[in-house]
């Protein structure tokens, strides 16, 4: 199982950087720092300039940047991502990098998956890479992109979309989900859970779940569902229902159930499906019992529900995802 190539680009605005500081670190965290514990070779980043993005320039926020490779370098890489393009051309409408949208053509044609994170959309559509699919950015930018291109299908409400060989995000920490989703689908679920426990974040955050959170309930709230979360977690295989969660919380279900959708942006039924899809592919990976025990132990319930859930939100069955990613022989505790 070969993690690939990365390549990511680094753009500028009329000669000054203009990457997003945050957004141009989550692949270089992701897939840029080595996990020989995890998966052996790991990814090999490339960060691939635009201009004077190439040399020693000085971001504004003081921050610099050498970048060895061009955008000649996206071509042959497996995965090529674009954190974020200029604000002008987002703005303004201003014209992409010079190169880039031949680049990225490019690069997809041959055979490489391309992924934005926030407004790195504007790249991709730019490209004709996103007509006829469903895309997302951030929020606030969402508007534009669809008055631009109307031939992409956007959706402004959720954290991720992907399309198999595209990929979009929204914005910031999104970003970070897409690109652990990216991790789940190259080396399983055990390594993206175990990469996303180092870096103190969430396993997996579906693409569904929606980018804007009320979070107008006091902080308390969130902290105090953690003890019933986790009790439900060690439960998966069990009958479980929000009566059951909101009466180990000690909360009315319709309190329970506004204060997990704060927290999360999801429903208590989702969160459990959520969970025990995790757990599914979890025991799919690692062990080798019978679908049948895994749909029993995940709480998903017989082997046509398992098949039924794995094809509709991870799209493919559990005996092809079993193949693909099988660690068979590892032992996977209860509440994993």
């Amino acid at each position: 199982m070969s993690a690939g190539s990365v390549a990511v680009v680094v753009t500028e605005e009329i000669g000054v950087p203009s990457w997003d500081l945050y957004e141009l670190s989550i692949p270089c965290t992701v897939f840029g720092k080595p996990q020989p514990d995890l998966a052996e070779p790991w990814y090999d980043l490339r960060l691939c300039g635009t201009g004077a993005a190439r040399q020693d320039a000085a971001h504004p926020s003081g921050f610099q940047v050498r970048t060895p490779y061009g955008l000649d370098d996206l071509v042959g890489a497996d995965t090529v991502i674009v954190p974020s393009v200029p604000d002008a051309c987002v703005e303004e409408g201003a014209p992409l990098p010079e190169g880039l949208t031949d680049a990225l053509r490019r690069a997809h044609a041959a055979g490489a998956r391309v992924v934005s994170l926030c407004n790195g959309a504007f790249a991709l559509a730019e490209a004709g890479l996103l007509d006829g699919r469903r895309a997302t950015a951030h929020w606030q930018h969402t508007a534009q992109l669809a008055a631009r291109y109307p031939e992409v299908e956007v959706d402004d409400s959720v954290l991720y979309v992907d399309e198999g060989d595209v990929l979009t995000s929204a914005g910031l920490t999104a970003g970070l989900d897409l690109c652990l989703h990216l991790v789940r689908r190259d080396l399983g679920a055990h390594v993206a859970n175990q990469l996303a426990r180092r870096m103190v974040v969430p396993a997996h955050r579906p693409g569904g779940q929606a980018q804007f959170i009320d979070l107008s309930v006091p902080e308390a709230d969130d902290a105090s569902l953690s003890p019933v979360l986790e009790w439900a977690r060690q439960r998966l295989d069990r009958p479980l229902t929000v009566d059951d969660l909101a009466r180990r919380a000690a909360m009315s279900p319709r309190t329970l159930y506004r204060r997990l959708q704060a927290a999360t942006g999801t429903t208590p039924l989702q969160w459990l499906l959520n969970q025990r899809l995790a757990r599914a592919q979890s025991l799919l990976e690692a062990t080798d019992l019978p679908v049948e025990k895994v749909g029993e132990l995940s709480g998903l319930g017989t082997a046509n529900n398992l098949r039924h859930h794995f094809l509709k939100h991870v799209g493919v069955s559990p005996s092809d995802y079993r193949r693909a990613f099988s660690r068979a022989g590892q032992e996977v505790p209860r509440g994993a």
